[in-house]
């Protein structure tokens, strides 16, 4: 079946996708618990250890564990994501209650993150529908309109110091304290949102009155920040790379931006283990009821969707610098490309100045 890169409408192939991606969707119960289990229980055990070996001076091993326990958190983040899909049990209420169990865990208000998370899937690849759920990303064109402290500002965002180092830490401590995108739209995401922070308040009261506030702190923290920043780094890896796919809404596309708009992050086993698969977005994106540790198995009895997208973990690092969408290209651009481009027209105009001198027009 045909999946090359077309421009406009979805191809019959394309929809065909989307009907045959369906035989995946039905999750395996025993498999899902199982899956749950062998994350969740680690998590916990690391979580002791780390606080037991700082608690005997060795705060230096707390620090090594809090690497595998980040992992850990970060695949039950995935396991939340794909409960939010109303894929990971068969039953939703399960999918709902387990998700918002974790969401405190997280950080996360599961009810509110899901809504979010729909309105990315939905208008994924549509630039007049940007903001919600996603990296935010100008064109060339919206970039160059704008003055000096527009540009200073849009730069500071998509620097990789803030957006891979304080970006995690402001977006899963402060922003997911508020059901930010959805704040007028009634009364649920905000019950969503303060449930988890009673939840998460009173987990954390606990804990600290058992070991203390700084071996709180010291344990719990590290493992956190990190989950989060490999967390960010992955979802911007996941649309944010060279031949991505975005259009305006009259070109635009569900189905075209779902395969063309997501990567294929193929990474290591063990680290595609963590991240629950979610590197083969591309395919997710295409049928998002599709079970996490069912995705493999679609690559395998169809090899012809790995090169769609397709990213490795060296290829991946160069995503950083491509911050500009250039419509005319439909391809991904870097801050140092716009601006040697600028350059070169500032060279230009002179000289067209000076040829419309000599040759006037009648």
């Amino acid at each position: 079946m045909s999946i090359g890169h077309n421009s406009g409408v979805a191809t019959p192939d394309i929809r065909r996708w989307t009907r045959l991606l369906s035989s995946y969707r039905t999750p395996n119960q025993v498999r899902s618990v199982a899956e749950l289990m062998i994350t969740a229980l680690p998590l916990v055990a690391l979580w002791i250890a780390a606080w037991f070996t700082l608690s005997i001076g060795h705060g230096w091993a707390s620090f090594l564990i809090a690497i595998p326990a980040a992992g850990f958190l970060l695949r039950l983040f995935a396991i939340q994501h794909d409960c939010g899909h109303g894929t990971f049990f068969a039953d939703r209420l399960v999918n709902d209650w387990v998700g918002r169990v974790i969401g405190v865990l997280t950080l996360t208000p599961y009810d509110w993150w899901r809504r979010t998370h729909a309105i990315h899937h939905a208008t994924t690849g549509n630039l007049d529908h940007r903001g919600i759920g996603d990296v935010v990303t100008l064109t060339v064109r919206e970039y160059r309109a704008l003055f000096w402290w527009g540009r200073l500002k849009y730069r500071l965002y998509r620097n990789p110091v803030v957006m891979f180092g304080g970006g995690p830490a402001y977006l899963f401590l402060l922003q997911h304290r508020l059901p930010v995108g959805l704040m007028r739209d009634g009364w649920q995401p905000w019950a969503s949102t303060m449930a988890t922070n009673l939840a998460i308040a009173l987990v954390v009261t606990a804990l600290t009155w058992f070991i203390g506030i700084k071996a709180f702190l010291l344990v719990h923290l590290p493992i956190v920040l990190l989950a989060a920043t490999i967390g960010v780094w992955l979802f911007y890896v996941q649309h944010q790379f060279e031949q991505t796919a975005w259009e305006h809404t009259e070109r635009w596309n569900l189905h075209q931006a779902a395969l063309y708009g997501s990567s294929h992050y193929d990474l290591p086993l063990l680290l595609r283990w963590f991240t629950a698969n979610i590197g083969i977005h591309h395919v997710h994106h295409l049928c998002s009821r599709i079970p996490c540790y069912r995705l493999p198995r679609v690559l395998r009895d169809h090899p012809e969707l790995r090169d769609v997208g397709h990213l490795t973990l060296l290829q991946s690092l160069r995503c950083v610098r491509l911050v500009l969408w250039d419509e005319a290209q439909r391809r991904l651009v870097s801050f140092r490309e716009i601006e040697a481009r600028e350059f070169q027209e500032r060279q230009r105009s002179p000289h067209d100045s000076r040829r419309d001198r000599a040759c006037p027009r009648s």
